[in-house]
């Protein structure tokens, strides 16, 4: 039975809008009707604009009748996680701070996208300035998972991951800090990618911490993710960590045939104490999913993870602090209305504009970053995020691609864990190495729990491996029909 055309994928749509099956301002109009059926449930979008995208699509579908197509990609709808630049559209990091604020220009990511003919469609829902796991942060609206109105989409990219899960887009951009893209695709039920740090452009998303932040595409297949990434890829100037890498062709890799046998890493670390039932059952699944297929796999240790939750929450701090700080209700944001003098106006727009989750990491970072304190904290931290990374390199001289859980747990019930910091905190336990050392993850739907709530599997790769990484997801995802199945909303 064929799906209806907000549950079909890029690769679908694109396909369909060739052959002329389908135009774009069709497809424009069956998202902005399951948005405006839906949203009321999911609570996915901070902001979207029907008029816009219509507008969008009858110019892609003018492109289109005259033969001048910019990309296959041409006259399809994306979603943007609202921490991301749109030239004309809000930006407010789902923070009372940047309530008011509009984008002036596009980040290089859309762009990117823009240069294809894709049509940005909405703002999406996030954890204030992309800090929290569950999208409870968020200043105006809290996002519900589509398979569960009750539980939580996962976080911080929560609301790209929850409108991809309930039909509202065929794809979003998230950003990923410390798992913020792969964990909510795992709870969502949806494909999501942290490519390598520096592949994808940084200029125009809103700074969490610096060394740590990647934008990277969230979608209903591998071969999806795989399309967008194409685009993605660039040397942006305008960034200074923007690697100049000439980006192989990800979608002609799924089909490849390995020479060697896959060496697939399994991390001890990742397989003890705090794991569910349900979450270890799907990785041990797809375990032996890759063993059928001749894979070998290889325990491998990773000694310093049990130090990762502590070395993330003081680098990440500390660069949130700096980062935030030009949020002063003089320069930009928020301006207090009753303050008499700049002093309180700072203390008051601050005070007034960010929500407890950001004022605590502020608080926390500018701590570790004070005199007195940096060497024994900050600086201590960065040289055990280097043995972290070493653990990454020896372990892929021995393996191609880690496999692992995404989160402890399946998507947890809202309210359960918002006054549980360390329980909170502890959802990105196997997530958050792969952004210190800089390394590109994947999220796959992996099965469900027996609630029937999804369940992801991670699969990490050697920096620049994207391809490779794509290939094994893609492996498993056709083996598996998990992603023809769709919530009932």
């Amino acid at each position: 039975m064929s799906q209806p055309i907000y549950y079909k994928t890029l690769a679908e749509l694109s396909r369909e809008l060739e052959e002329k099956k389908v135009s774009s301002t069709e497809i424009a109009q069956a998202f902005i009707d399951r948005t405006q059926a839906t949203d009321g449930k999911v609570n996915a979008f901070l902001h979207h604009d029907a008029h816009d995208l219509l507008a969008q699509a009858k110019r892609s579908d003018e492109r289109r009748a005259t033969g001048q197509a910019l990309s296959p990609l041409d006259g399809l709808p994306i979603g943007i996680k609202d921490a991301i630049c749109v030239a004309g559209q809000p930006l407010t990091c789902a923070s009372k701070m940047l309530e008011n604020y509009v984008s002036p220009y596009d980040a290089g990511a859309v762009e990117r996208l823009k240069a294809a003919g894709m049509l940005p469609w909405g703002r999406l829902n996030l954890d204030e300035f992309a800090m929290g796991s569950s999208t409870e942060n968020s200043a105006f609206k809290t996002t519900c998972n589509p398979w569960n109105l009750e539980r939580i989409p996962g976080g911080s990219s929560g609301g790209s991951a929850a409108a991809c899960a309930a039909g509202q887009a065929i794809a979003t951009l998230g950003s990923d800090t410390g798992g913020s893209i792969r964990q909510p695709a795992s709870h969502c039920g949806v494909v999501g990618m942290k490519p390598t740090y520096g592949l994808v452009s940084r200029y125009g998303l809103a700074a969490f911490a610096s060394s740590l932040d990647q934008i990277g595409p969230m979608t209903r297949t591998v071969e999806d993710a795989a399309l967008l990434l194409q685009q993605l890829v660039w040397h942006d100037r305008r960034d200074s960590t923007s690697l100049n890498h000439a980006a192989p062709d990800y979608r002609g890799a799924l089909s490849q045939k390995r020479e060697t046998p896959l060496r697939v890493g399994l991390p001890k670390e990742y397989f003890g104490e705090g794991l569910s039932d349900d979450v270890r059952k799907v990785v041990d699944n797809a375990i032996g999913f890759y063993k059928s297929q001749g894979a070998q796999m290889v325990e491998i240790s990773l000694p310093h993870s049990s130090l990762g939750l502590a070395v993330y929450y003081i680098i990440a701090p500390a660069e949130a602090s700096s980062n935030l700080a030009r949020f002063d209700g003089i320069r930009y944001g928020h301006r207090a209305a009753k303050a008499d003098d700049p002093v309180e106006i700072y203390y008051d727009s601050r005070a007034e504009g960010f929500g407890p989750e950001v004022k605590r990491r502020v608080i926390l970072g500018t701590y570790v970053l004070s005199s007195g304190y940096y060497d024994a904290y900050y600086l201590r931290a960065q040289k055990v995020r280097s043995l972290i990374r070493q653990d990454f390199s020896d372990a892929f001289e021995k393996v191609d691609v880690i496999l692992s859980p995404v989160t402890p747990t399946p998507a947890f019930k809202r309210g359960e864990k918002i006054n549980n910091l360390l329980e909170m905190y502890l959802c990105d336990l196997y997530t958050i190495g792969v952004n210190l050392a800089g390394l590109p993850g994947i999220s796959v739907p992996g099965g469900f729990s027996k609630d029937g709530l999804p369940v992801g599997i991670q699969l990490i790769g050697k920096p620049l491996a994207e391809a490779e990484l794509l290939q094994t997801a893609h492996l498993f995802e056709q083996a598996h029909d998990f992603y023809n199945q769709h919530p009932a909303l």
